[in-house]
């Protein structure tokens, strides 16, 4: 992860600022550091909100709410899902459900309906905190709400929310998961490094945020979960994503029985979902092509 080319000159100093009270603060005010550590991992980026804003000024889709756990969740929808076969499309951590419009078309032309949505604390969504449970629950009560789906598409945190969540009350007939995380400690690892939180105060970073979500982190690894699906999934990652490990990918692919993957180069985390291979992959094994 490269601060100077993701954030702005003010982000840069606050995360400078944030380094150096944790390098302290580690040592002179454990629980005050951990309680603001798990503040911050919890806490998506403003450009969620922002790009979402911008987003929808120009998009087709159609903006329907529903309530999830007493939080208003916004979802965009292409088609009708109540009449069509529909793909459900979950983004990842501090990005947005409107980020998938480029995808609207192609699956319109398949005559497939889509829907996504904006996970708590992003986009048009409220909340202002938001982990992989919130992650979990949100993708489970969307696709209640509109019925199994004929596929999703998942991206990154929402690759793991949804690789957790199918199977509960809702399900989907094929699975794309692209850059999808696997590890939450492995992700939570590369936050304290990052934020420069010291090693010995992971673990109680673990209890703070287990305090809020009723979970151990290690219950939400998908060695868990996706051994149980018995869906098609089809996992591409890239070997040069920086955000997560190309390792996540091929455990994703090695866990779920009846998966295949799909390696990419020079694509990175995010620019992937907009790639037009990608995108022209995903719709072909979700129209029933398996690439063994």
């Amino acid at each position: 992860m490269k601060p100077a080319r993701r954030f702005g000159v003010r982000t840069v100093a606050t995360l400078l600022g944030i380094r150096f009270a944790y390098r302290f603060g580690s040592r002179l005010a454990p629980a005050r550091t951990v309680a603001h550590a798990a503040r911050v991992f919890q806490t998506p980026l403003p450009s969620s909100r922002e790009r979402a804003a911008q987003a929808s000024a120009s998009t087709t889709a159609r903006r329907e709410d529903i309530v999830v756990d007493g939080e208003r969740i916004a979802t965009y929808v292409w088609g009708d899902p109540a009449t069509q076969p529909y793909i459900l499309l979950a983004h990842g951590w501090s990005s947005m459900g409107l980020r998938w419009q480029g995808w609207a078309a192609p699956l319109l032309a398949k005559g497939w309906a889509a829907v996504a949505f904006d996970q708590p604390a992003h986009g048009h969504s409220g909340g202002r905190l938001c982990t992989l449970t919130d992650f979990i629950a949100t993708v489970r009560a969307v696709g209640r709400h509109y019925g199994d789906a004929e596929g999703v598409i998942a991206h990154s945190l929402g690759g793991a929310a949804v690789t957790v969540a199918l199977d509960d009350g809702w399900t989907a007939k094929r699975v794309v998961l692209i850059a999808a995380a696997a590890d939450p400690e492995a992700a939570t690892s590369r936050f304290a490094r990052f934020v420069r939180l010291a090693p010995h105060l992971r673990g109680p970073l673990h209890e703070r945020l287990a305090l809020r979500t009723g979970f151990s982190i290690g219950e939400l690894h998908i060695r868990h979960h996706a051994p149980k699906r018995q869906q098609p999934a089809l996992v591409i990652h890239d070997f040069f994503d920086k955000e997560v490990p190309m390792e996540e990918g091929e455990l994703h692919a090695s866990l779920w029985p009846n998966a295949t993957l799909l390696k990419t180069r020079r694509l990175g985390h995010r620019a992937i979902v907009d790639d037009e291979g990608v995108q022209t992959a995903a719709i072909a094994f979700l129209s029933g092509v398996d690439f063994q």
